[in-house]
């Protein structure tokens, strides 16, 4: 077994996140515009538990994938991108004091967050494709 991660492995990995980040932003961008014509996804929107829930569901991900990269000597722009897009998620989810920017900040960081792990999709798929996995 070698201690590098494997393209596949790292294809799966950063596909579930960026599902995760857009099913973040959907939530963020797009129940407040749904809220105008259903009041159940005004609800929704406030639920300050379910911003937590998608925290909380990204920080393992993008912890494994972080390792990973860091493990596999991918460089350090993976890594950088992806810990300050959930430093930004962790930040508007859980910092009582930013929560006139819980918006911009969940915005900003699952943009980031999603960027990040794109990229690492993308390089991945190449290296699959040339038979390097």
């Amino acid at each position: 077994m070698t201690t590098r991660s494997s393209p596949m492995r790292a294809v799966a990995l950063d596909a579930m996140a960026i599902t995760l980040s857009f099913l973040c932003l959907l939530h963020c961008l797009a129940l407040p515009l749904l809220a105008a014509f259903l009041p159940l996804a005004g609800a929704l929107s406030e639920l300050e538990w379910l911003h937590r829930a998608f925290v909380i569901a990204a920080l393992p991900i993008t912890l494994i994938a972080v390792w990973q990269s860091w493990r596999a000597r991918e460089g350090l722009i993976f890594p950088a991108l992806a810990i300050a897009g959930l430093s930004l998620l962790v930040m508007a989810a859980f910092v009582e004091a930013l929560h006139d920017h819980e918006v911009t900040l969940t915005t900003m960081g699952g943009l980031l967050l999603a960027f990040a792990h794109g990229r690492r999709w993308i390089i991945a798929r190449s290296k699959l494709g040339q038979g390097q996995a």
